[in-house]
């Protein structure tokens, strides 16, 4: 099945997730301390990363920056497990590149369903290399968007919301669709993170970034 690495610092939690997980046929590694983690991520890349934020010698927040900041772990799903509640942190966890995220307490169900649903989501990003729209070019093996052959620089929300689209040229996408492939998530702030995404990268995208519409009380379409 997958490699699935899980940083966790509390042991209870880690081996119940480590426990479910393996009986569901994928491989795990686990890890309390930060450091341990990217010692192995160095070594092997993993399918998926299970990553709680309140860990003892690194913030969790600040372990997502540094694998989207580079190349090797860039397109790596992850899912972000925490005890905190307030709805800015979920956005903060999204918004630096997070795939998923889960509060504390959950249910061995829902987390497994969810890793499910994350690795199905990761497998459909992954099949086309290269998508082009006029003067858009999406170079999946280099994660680069150019537009008029100027590179174009994305967040990773941003690239993978754009490159949804493009897979999906011509055909309205409804929100929840987007959400649910993008975020992963059905949670009160998320559908003002789409909206914002949307301005953003409509923005960057500058002349082209007008061939994403929106559709009243829809979504939105790339055309």
């Amino acid at each position: 099945m997958s490699l699935i690495y899980i940083v966790e610092d509390d042991k209870n939690i880690r081996e119940i997730e480590t426990f479910a997980l393996k009986n569901s046929g994928h491989t795990i590694v686990d890890f309390e301390f930060a450091k341990d983690f990217f010692k192995k991520v160095a070594e092997k890349v993993p399918n998926l990363i299970i990553l709680d934020i309140m860990l003892p010698d690194e913030d969790g927040l600040d372990i997502l920056k540094k694998l989207r900041s580079v190349s090797e772990t860039r397109k790596v799903p992850i899912i972000m497990i925490t005890a905190k509640t307030t709805e800015i942190d979920k956005v903060k966890g999204l918004d630096l590149g997070a795939d998923d995220y889960i509060t504390k307490p959950f249910g061995v169900m829902e987390l497994i369903s969810r890793v499910k649903a994350l690795l199905r989501r990761s497998a459909d990003m992954e099949t086309e290399k290269y998508l082009s729209l006029n003067n858009i070019f999406l170079d999946n093996e280099k994660h680069a968007v150019y537009v008029d052959n100027n590179l174009c620089e994305l967040t990773f929300k941003e690239y993978n919301l754009l490159k949804f689209l493009m897979i999906n040229t011509g055909i309205v996408m409804s929100r929840d669709i987007i959400l649910d492939r993008i975020w992963g998530l059905d949670f009160e702030g998320e559908s003002r993170t789409l909206d914002m995404h949307i301005k953003t990268l409509r923005q960057k995208l500058g002349e082209a970034g007008s061939r994403i519409k929106t559709i009243r009380n829809v979504g939105y379409i790339i055309e």
